[in-house]
């Protein structure tokens, strides 16, 4: 779509020419947008540059089989989070809502809560009408038997049985009356008193018998006690059938109230067989229980003892008819999409809440929460994985839960094993959910070598790239998505200049001239920026200036690090030289990252050279500063060595490197090639301009190879140069295979236009050994012998020369061992 001049790697390439400015930088000509602003496209949310993420997203959630769920990754800030969100609340909508579910009272077992199923949106109408029928019964009972006609039908069951029972005493007394016996009723039974025409006998009368007439009261008194047992008896019968009576009355009276109202219920539900067995079983602990019932609520005009009651104690009692909506799904259409941040195990299997009752603790069904895996049921549960991996229990639950189909609600502890209370077990759901798991690309990784089950239950991978082709397509794409932005959070249009100078940003957060980054995320952070600034000067529309201040502000705000390392290079603090010549000293380029914000920074690379045989010692490893990927740059440089002076001859030296006023850890190999050109320098006596910096790793053959932060690898020392005064000579030498990453800043580019500054791409040491030095490096003839004075000849002659030093003293200490005169 757009052209710019650049270096191909295949086109030859000469060591002492720099690259062009066109090189540099591809710039974006506005009116290839073909719009003048972004006000002219219309919103259109769509995943940007993601098709094979959408495509596994599309597969994964389509999909219906068991143990396809889908780990996304990505790295942070390319709208992954955003996208799926997106995604996933599209596709909800097209599927039916999921069922409701309740918890109720198991009559059998208070420990261990019923659940009840219902299609969307009935729960909470059951929960109703459950609620209304108890509040029915309790107003409707207290009335009924209360009643004039069932105190009536009371007292005639009550009044018949009277009269059988005093029919029965009167008998029982006429018979101790036809044996001159009274009758007495006490508290402890009734009691036989002699009696002697008809009046009880007194106790002096009662002595002053004989022993005969004594024992024929005796035997009577026995007699009486026979019969007042078993009058006794008959009135206990009698009691218990008066009482039976009475409770089938009240039992009678209470199924006419409570049988009527529980049947309508009955009737709404006669489909679902589980409700209709809680109903009847509800009915029967309300019969059982009515007592409960009978007491009328207490009211305003009642006693001050009713009214001190607290509320809870008079409710506690009637909590057990209630229905605790668990999963109410009526609220929304569709599947439920449910992101959960703190997937800790509460939130996610949810939790049996517990309260303080005199000094104890209580719970019961109605203080069952539902979590995030309860509330997806039927939908679709999106964690961020690295939240996730954080509580171990969480995971191992989830996993377990994919693996039987079902959520149970369990105490922490029980799950952790440190102890078990007497708590609920409510009854488990069935599960029925697609999991989305959203983390970077290294969690998907090692969970997959090191978790045994996570490639059976997430076997979709969706993985978002880091970049997208740059062509016209996406271009189009990258402007509809500012445009949506701009519509979505009512922020001004760019203007196409605008939208340009955003495109080029972004090819530089790709570090590709061919291609645009998905860093959405920073991309909408620097729009939401450069709308404030476009604000502050009035602006209808956000212009070029804008965004170019956002970037500069942002920048401002948190390169401090970088401005105290670039005062302190210009003070002398941080010895680098940025002019004249030094054999053995190159300024070597590395990234510091700070944060999301990164820079180039130099340092001095020197090496020194003596006859040994140690070889290259690199001080960065012995000090334990140097990281294994750095280490392994600097060994490579004993190959090149060996490769290229060493093939017919042994190399005898030994050469230090080190890094100058580094006081921090060493990783990476961008720095291989400057230490080579360092060794080269040292073992050469050739000096190398320090006016250039360098970066780049290298070979065993000589061959440069990319590295990456290149652009802040020559903005850093573009800085630097220019604190301490551009001359004309400074510049970097990159590997060309960068070159394609070049998106230097315009300030660099214009100083590269200007010959103030340079950028040189070389393939080989050789090429970047030359423009450090001005001295062609050589290349061997036929001979096999290098061009005199070349760097390859003086090094190579250095390198004889020590080889030739070492075997003579060598030589001189055998013959001295030999001797003996060591």
């Amino acid at each position: 779509m757009l052209e710019y001049n650049m270096l191909s790697p295949l086109s030859p390439l000469s060591p002492l020419s720099p690259l062009s400015p066109q090189a540099l930088r591809r710039s974006i000509d506005p009116a290839q947008l073909g719009i003048e602003s972004t006000d002219e496209l219309a919103p259109h949310e769509s995943i940007i540059g993601q098709d094979r993420a959408v495509a596994a997203l599309e597969f994964g959630l389509g999909i219906h089989s068991a143990g396809f769920n889908i780990f996304v990754a990505g790295e942070r800030g390319i709208g992954k989070m955003t996208a799926v969100r997106s995604f996933l609340e599209s596709l909800a909508t097209k599927r039916p809502s999921p069922s409701d579910w309740c918890y109720v009272e198991n009559f059998k077992d208070s420990y261990q809560p019923n659940a009840l199923q219902f299609p969307s949106g009935q729960a909470r109408k059951f929960q109703q009408s459950v609620k209304s029928l108890i509040e029915a019964i309790r107003r409707d009972i207290p009335r009924t038997f209360e009643s004039e006609d069932f105190i009536a039908r009371q007292a005639e069951i009550t009044q018949r049985f009277d009269v059988q029972r005093a029919g029965i005493l009167t008998e029982l007394r006429n018979k101790a009356y036809a044996v001159e016996l009274g009758l007495q009723f006490t508290p402890y039974g009734i009691v036989s008193i002699p009696q002697i025409e008809g009046r009880p006998i007194t106790p002096q009368e009662f002595e002053a018998m004989s022993p005969e007439q004594r024992a024929q009261w005796q035997t009577r008194n026995d007699a009486i006690q026979i019969e007042i047992q078993a009058s006794l008896k008959q009135i206990r019968e009698l009691d218990r059938q008066i009482q039976a009576q009475l409770q089938a009355l009240n039992a009678q009276t209470a199924d006419y109230v409570v049988g009527g109202l529980i049947d309508d219920l009955c009737e709404a539900y006669a489909e679902a067989a589980p409700v209709l067995t809680h109903l009847q079983r509800l009915r029967a602990d309300v019969l059982s229980n009515i007592d409960l019932f009978r007491t009328p609520q207490p009211t305003q005009g009642q006693g001050a003892e009713a009214q001190m009651m607290p509320a809870w104690v008079r409710e506690q009692q009637f909590r057990k008819y209630e229905v605790n909506v668990f999963v109410s799904n009526g609220e929304h259409t569709g599947a439920p999409v449910v992101l959960e941040l703190n997937p800790n195990y509460p939130n996610l299997f949810g939790r049996i809440e517990k309260e303080t009752q005199m000094g104890a603790l209580y719970t019961d069904f109605t203080m069952i929460k539902a979590g995030a895996l309860h509330r997806a049921n039927g939908g679709y549960l999106v964690l961020l994985v690295d939240n996730l991996l954080r509580s171990g229990v969480s995971w191992d639950s989830l996993k377990r839960a994919l693996r039987s189909h079902e959520i149970s609600i369990e105490e922490l502890g029980e799950q952790l094993g440190l102890f078990t209370t007497k708590s609920l077990k409510p009854q488990p759901l069935p599960l029925d959910v697609k999991v989305v798991l959203i983390g970077r690309s290294l969690y998907y990784h090692l969970l997959h070598a090191y978790d045994e089950d996570f490639a059976e239950l997430f076997k979709v991978l969706a993985d978002f790239d880091l970049s997208m082709s740059h062509n016209e397509t996406n271009v189009q794409r990258f402007l509809d998505f500012l445009c949506t932005l701009c519509h979505k959070e009512n922020l001004r249009h760019l203007e196409s200049s605008a939208a340009a100078n955003l495109l080029e940003y972004d090819m530089r957060l790709a570090e590709d001239q061919n291609k645009l980054s998905t860093h959405f995320g920073i991309i909408a952070d620097t729009l939401r920026e450069a709308n404030y600034w476009a604000a502050k000067d009035n602006s209808p529309t956000i212009l070029s200036k804008h965004i170019a201040k956002a970037l500069d502000q942002r920048v401002y705000r948190v390169n401090l690090v970088q401005q105290h390392l670039r005062e302190m290079i210009d003070r002398g603090v941080l010895m680098l030289e940025t002019s004249g010549q030094s054999i053995g000293q190159v300024n070597g380029l590395a990234v510091l990252s700070l944060g999301e914000f990164s820079f180039g920074n130099a340092n001095r690379i020197t090496a020194s050279v003596t006859p040994g045989r140690r070889g290259i010692v690199d001080i960065e490893r012995e000090v334990a500063l140097g990281g294994p990927i750095h280490s392994k740059g600097v060994l490579i440089l004993s190959g090149y060595l060996a490769h290229q002076y060493g093939k017919n001859k042994p190399i005898a030296f030994e050469a230090r490197l080190v890094f100058e006023q580094s006081y921090s850890g060493v990783e990476g190999d961008s720095a291989s090639s400057t230490e080579l050109y360092a060794l080269l320098s040292a073992l050469s006596g050739l000096p190398i301009k320090q006016s250039l910096a360098v970066t780049g790793s290298v070979n065993q053959h000589g061959e440069v190879q990319a590295i990456g932060g290149v652009n802040e690898k020559i903005e850093g020392f573009f800085d630097i140069c220019n604190v301490k005064g551009l001359t004309g000579e400074q510049g970097v030498i990159i590997p060309a295979s960068n070159v394609q990453h070049l998106m230097l800043r315009e300030d660099v580019v214009e100083a590269v236009r200007q010959q103030r500054f340079h950028v040189w791409a070389v393939r080989t040491i050789d090429e970047g050994i030359s423009i450090l030095t001005g001295v062609e490096a050589g290349q061997r003839d036929a001979n096999g012998r290098f061009p005199e004075n070349s760097v390859n000849a003086l090094v190579e002659a250095r390198l004889a020369m020590f080889e030739h030093a070492l075997s003579r003293d060598e030589a001189r200490s055998r013959s001295r061992r030999r001797h003996g005169k060591i």
